[in-house]
């Protein structure tokens, strides 16, 4: 059993409430996946593959414009990422890249629809929690948008200029 892996997975929200044999079925179905400091877990519309759960390292989401990358948000241990791959198939939206050597757990859509063959209760938990952190993040999203409207800058370590 990889305990460990199963424990960082409890932490996190978007696996709250999940079983213990789920979380086994997840990390017992899941690839790890190491990036060195500066690598790219994913780029900007590169076709998704896996949602990513940090165990170690640092990385920054960056998104594009006019040739240039902008960080858009920092991220550490415990933290996922790439989780719209599970939802909308779509192109990735943003880059990952590690700020340091990183270590994540690499869950592919796949595992996570056998999952539903596995334990519809567990599938759909999961699906809830993934639906409530993107619409945290949309929240955040949102304030942003408003700060912006009414002339408010931007006050978090968020605002960073091009990292390109």
């Amino acid at each position: 059993m990889q305990q460990p892996r199963i424990e960082t997975l409890q932490r996190m929200p978007i696996f709250g409430g999940m079983q213990p044999d789920t979380l086994e079925f997840l990390v017992d179905s899941a690839q790890s996946r190491d990036v060195a400091k500066n690598g790219y877990f994913f780029r900007e519309n590169e076709v998704p593959d896996f949602i990513y759960v940090l165990e170690s390292g640092s990385v920054a989401v960056l998104k594009s414009w006019l040739g240039k990358e902008y960080k858009i948000r920092h991220l550490g241990p415990g933290d996922c990422f790439g989780e719209m791959a599970l939802i909308d198939l779509f192109p990735r939206s943003a880059s990952v890249v590690a700020l340091s050597d990183c270590k994540a757990i690499a869950l592919s859509p796949d595992v996570v629809h056998r999952l539903c063959e596995r334990n519809l209760e567990q599938f759909a938990l999961i699906q809830m929690n993934f639906a409530r952190e993107l619409s945290r993040r949309l929240r955040i999203a949102d304030d942003r948008i408003f700060s912006f409207k009414m002339g408010q800058p931007f006050t978090d370590e968020e605002e960073l200029p091009p990292v390109a």
